[in-house]
Protein backbone atom coordinates (compact mmCIF):
# COMPACT_ATOMS: atom_id res chain seq x y z
CA UNK A 1 0.00 0.00 0.00
CA UNK A 2 3.02 2.42 1.00
CA UNK A 3 4.87 1.72 -2.33
CA UNK A 4 1.71 2.60 -4.64
CA UNK A 5 1.29 5.73 -2.77
CA UNK A 6 4.74 6.37 -3.04
CA UNK A 7 4.75 5.53 -6.55
CA UNK A 8 1.21 7.59 -7.04
CA UNK A 9 2.68 10.65 -5.29
CA UNK A 10 6.11 10.52 -7.53
CA UNK A 11 4.23 10.06 -10.90
CA UNK A 12 2.08 12.76 -9.64
CA UNK A 13 5.10 15.45 -8.69
CA UNK A 14 6.98 14.04 -12.05
CA UNK A 15 3.71 14.80 -14.10
CA UNK A 16 3.34 18.09 -12.33
CA UNK A 17 6.74 19.44 -13.17
CA UNK A 18 7.18 18.32 -16.69
CA UNK A 19 3.54 19.88 -17.85
CA UNK A 20 4.63 22.57 -16.02
CA UNK A 21 8.34 23.15 -16.33
CA UNK A 22 8.56 25.80 -19.34
CA UNK A 23 6.52 28.11 -17.12
CA UNK A 24 9.00 28.54 -14.72
CA UNK A 25 11.56 30.26 -17.29
CA UNK A 26 9.47 31.79 -19.62
CA UNK A 27 9.47 35.57 -19.51
CA UNK A 28 6.77 37.20 -18.66
CA UNK A 29 5.08 39.19 -21.10
CA UNK A 30 3.01 42.01 -18.96
CA UNK A 31 6.65 42.94 -17.21
CA UNK A 32 7.53 44.37 -20.31
CA UNK A 33 7.20 48.04 -21.54
CA UNK A 34 5.19 48.22 -24.34
CA UNK A 35 2.63 51.02 -26.25
CA UNK A 36 -0.81 49.76 -25.97
CA UNK A 37 -2.16 51.49 -28.71
CA UNK A 38 -1.42 52.44 -32.86
CA UNK A 39 1.12 55.07 -31.39
CA UNK A 40 4.72 55.01 -30.20
CA UNK A 41 5.96 56.71 -26.91
CA UNK A 42 9.07 57.77 -24.85
CA UNK A 43 9.59 59.89 -21.73
CA UNK A 44 12.31 62.43 -21.81
CA UNK A 45 12.94 62.83 -17.77
CA UNK A 46 9.96 64.91 -16.96
CA UNK A 47 8.09 65.01 -20.27
CA UNK A 48 6.04 62.26 -20.91
CA UNK A 49 4.96 61.58 -25.08
CA UNK A 50 2.33 59.49 -25.56
CA UNK A 51 0.70 57.43 -28.29
CA UNK A 52 2.30 59.49 -31.08
CA UNK A 53 1.12 58.56 -34.76
CA UNK A 54 0.83 60.54 -38.34
CA UNK A 55 -2.42 60.77 -39.72
CA UNK A 56 -2.76 60.77 -43.95
CA UNK A 57 -5.07 61.08 -46.17
CA UNK A 58 -2.88 60.58 -49.46
CA UNK A 59 0.62 60.89 -48.59
CA UNK A 60 2.34 64.22 -48.55
CA UNK A 61 0.89 65.69 -45.42
CA UNK A 62 -0.12 64.14 -42.26
CA UNK A 63 -1.48 65.49 -38.86
CA UNK A 64 0.78 64.41 -35.70
CA UNK A 65 -1.55 63.47 -33.20
CA UNK A 66 -0.06 62.76 -30.10
CA UNK A 67 -0.43 63.30 -25.88
CA UNK A 68 1.97 65.37 -23.84
CA UNK A 69 2.26 65.23 -20.09
CA UNK A 70 4.93 67.91 -18.56
CA UNK A 71 5.50 66.94 -14.42
CA UNK A 72 8.51 69.32 -14.04
CA UNK A 73 6.61 72.21 -12.54
CA UNK A 74 7.95 74.37 -14.71
CA UNK A 75 6.17 75.43 -18.46
CA UNK A 76 8.56 73.76 -20.98
CA UNK A 77 9.18 73.68 -24.63
CA UNK A 78 8.66 70.61 -26.57
CA UNK A 79 10.68 70.80 -29.52
CA UNK A 80 9.68 68.47 -32.63
CA UNK A 81 11.56 67.61 -35.53
CA UNK A 82 10.15 66.37 -38.57
CA UNK A 83 12.19 64.33 -41.10
CA UNK A 84 15.54 64.02 -41.81
CA UNK A 85 18.51 65.66 -44.05
CA UNK A 86 18.17 69.57 -45.43
CA UNK A 87 14.25 69.18 -45.28
CA UNK A 88 13.89 68.54 -41.73
CA UNK A 89 11.07 70.77 -40.59
CA UNK A 90 10.96 71.91 -36.55
CA UNK A 91 7.78 72.76 -34.60
CA UNK A 92 7.68 73.68 -30.93
CA UNK A 93 4.75 72.69 -28.60
CA UNK A 94 4.87 75.17 -25.35
CA UNK A 95 3.46 72.40 -21.92
CA UNK A 96 2.26 74.41 -19.19
CA UNK A 97 3.45 73.74 -15.59
CA UNK A 98 0.70 71.97 -14.32
CA UNK A 99 0.93 68.49 -15.01
CA UNK A 100 -2.05 68.14 -17.21
CA UNK A 101 -2.31 66.53 -20.79
CA UNK A 102 -1.56 68.49 -23.70
CA UNK A 103 -3.17 66.89 -26.79
CA UNK A 104 -1.74 67.74 -30.32
CA UNK A 105 -3.82 67.20 -33.48
CA UNK A 106 -7.14 65.68 -32.08
CA UNK A 107 -9.22 68.75 -33.21
CA UNK A 108 -8.95 71.63 -36.29
CA UNK A 109 -7.47 74.00 -33.85
CA UNK A 110 -4.64 72.26 -32.54
CA UNK A 111 -4.00 70.41 -35.54
CA UNK A 112 -0.12 70.34 -36.61
CA UNK A 113 0.39 68.99 -40.04
CA UNK A 114 3.83 67.76 -41.59
CA UNK A 115 4.88 67.80 -45.66
CA UNK A 116 7.14 65.39 -46.97
CA UNK A 117 7.31 63.00 -49.46
CA UNK A 118 7.99 60.12 -46.82
CA UNK A 119 4.31 60.28 -45.46
CA UNK A 120 2.87 57.29 -46.96
CA UNK A 121 0.37 55.04 -45.11
CA UNK A 122 1.80 52.40 -43.81
CA UNK A 123 5.25 53.15 -42.97
CA UNK A 124 6.94 54.62 -40.27
CA UNK A 125 8.28 58.87 -40.44
CA UNK A 126 11.16 59.71 -37.99
CA UNK A 127 9.62 62.77 -35.46
CA UNK A 128 12.83 63.90 -32.92
CA UNK A 129 11.40 65.27 -29.70
CA UNK A 130 13.82 66.98 -27.55
CA UNK A 131 13.39 69.55 -24.38
CA UNK A 132 15.06 71.55 -22.22
CA UNK A 133 18.45 69.88 -21.37
CA UNK A 134 16.80 66.77 -21.63
CA UNK A 135 18.34 63.88 -24.15
CA UNK A 136 16.17 63.96 -27.00
CA UNK A 137 14.90 60.96 -28.77
CA UNK A 138 14.13 60.12 -32.11
CA UNK A 139 10.62 57.55 -32.60
CA UNK A 140 10.07 56.13 -35.87
CA UNK A 141 5.89 57.20 -36.05
CA UNK A 142 3.29 55.16 -37.71
CA UNK A 143 1.92 56.83 -40.38
CA UNK A 144 -1.87 55.86 -40.61
CA UNK A 145 -4.98 56.72 -42.80
CA UNK A 146 -8.43 57.81 -41.91
CA UNK A 147 -10.07 54.12 -42.73
CA UNK A 148 -10.80 53.48 -39.52
CA UNK A 149 -13.75 55.32 -38.03
CA UNK A 150 -11.42 56.29 -35.07
CA UNK A 151 -9.23 58.11 -37.26
CA UNK A 152 -11.09 59.36 -39.85
CA UNK A 153 -11.59 63.22 -37.96
CA UNK A 154 -8.23 63.24 -37.74
CA UNK A 155 -6.93 63.42 -40.88
CA UNK A 156 -5.88 66.69 -42.28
Amino acid sequence: MRTRLAHFVGISSLTAVLLSGCTFTAEIANLEPYDPSDGVGATLEDVAIRNVMLITSDGGEANLVMTAVNESGEETELSIQFGEGAGRQTATLVLPAQPELTQVGTSLDNQLVVEDDGLVAGALFPVYFQHGDAQGEQLNVPVLDGTLPEYELLVP
